[in-house]
Parts: C-alpha cells; structure tokens; sequence
C-alpha cells in the first residue's frame, strides 16, 4: 500500500477533528471529545502552537470506503524532564481501521520519533489505555517501557472543578 507522512497544515485540521472523535469511539469515551477544528487549528498554527501533528495520506485510487484519503495521524508536543532534558510527548496515533496492519502506525511513530531526535529529545513518551492491549503490544514490541509495571508511576490529572479550586488557592 503506498501513502505518505507528512507534517500537518491547517486545512488538515477539519479530518483530524473527524479522526479524534474515531479514536474517542474506539477508546470507548466520545463524550469527552470537546474540540473542534477551530480550536485545532488556532492552537496549532497561532504565534504560538501548542502542538504539531503528522498526517498519513493514501493516494486517491486508495482512498477510504467514506472517500477520505487522510487515514491516520500522530499528534504531539514537546515538555521536559527535569531528570533527562528534552521530550516529546506523543498523545495520539491513531490509523483508520481498514488500513491497519499496513505500516502506516509504525511510519507515523517513527517519524514522531525522528522529529524528536532533530530536536534533541532524550525520549518519546505515551499512554495508553489499560484495556487496549493491541496497542500496548505494539508499542512494546517497538522497544517500549511500560513505566507503570516498571517503576510504578501515575498519571495524574486536575480538571473541571478540581482545576478551578486548585487554581484559586495560588496565592
């Protein structure tokens, strides 16, 4: 199957929209997809983005049963280990169903990967859903960690109410 990787631009922003909401489906939570294009696209093409994503594109004569020939995408950021340096941090990957299994999650992967050695990152990070062992096989197989067997480590979120009343107690 032939398609292509490449960077994101703000006309891309309309399928990823379409994209994030296939991937709440599958992780089983599309109430929680609050985002839209819009937003997409001012937080990652304004002075300053947010985060950057990469696109997996098919030709047209291999387009989708729906007619898209955007069928996955990897978006990401970069943070900072005050132990290690540099990170980025991979928050989606996601591929189309019908084309899994045809190398485009590992290009997408690789490509984060390589975006993040040009900038001089130390490591890549990710989660994944306890549940969704596909995709924690395949990202073990790859040569990852999982840190919560391995070291024990959390992933702690704030939001909503308790974000609120964590920031009105700054002094």
């Amino acid at each position: 199957m032939k398609f292509t990787i490449r960077e994101g631009k703000p006309e891309d922003c309309k399928d990823i929209e379409r994209m994030i909401m296939e991937l709440a489906v599958y992780e089983k939570m599309p109430d929680q997809v609050k985002i839209s294009h819009k937003e997409l696209e001012r937080d990652g093409f304004g002075p300053n983005p947010y985060y950057k994503f990469l696109v997996a594109e098919v030709p047209e004569e291999q387009k989708s049963k729906d007619g898209y020939t955007k069928v996955g995408y990897a978006l990401f950021f970069y943070t900072y280990s005050t132990w290690k340096g540099r990170v980025v941090y991979m928050e989606d990957l996601y591929v189309m169903p019908e084309y899994r299994g045809k190398g485009i999650g590992k290009a997408l992967m690789a490509n984060v990967a390589k975006v993040g050695k040009e900038k001089e990152c130390v490591r890549l990070q990710l989660s994944v859903l306890d549940w969704n062992k596909p995709s924690l096989e395949f990202y073990l197989a790859k040569g990852a960690e999982d840190l919560t067997a391995k070291e024990g480590w959390h992933h702690i979120r704030f939001h909503g109410e308790a974000l609120n009343n964590l920031a009105q107690e700054a002094p």
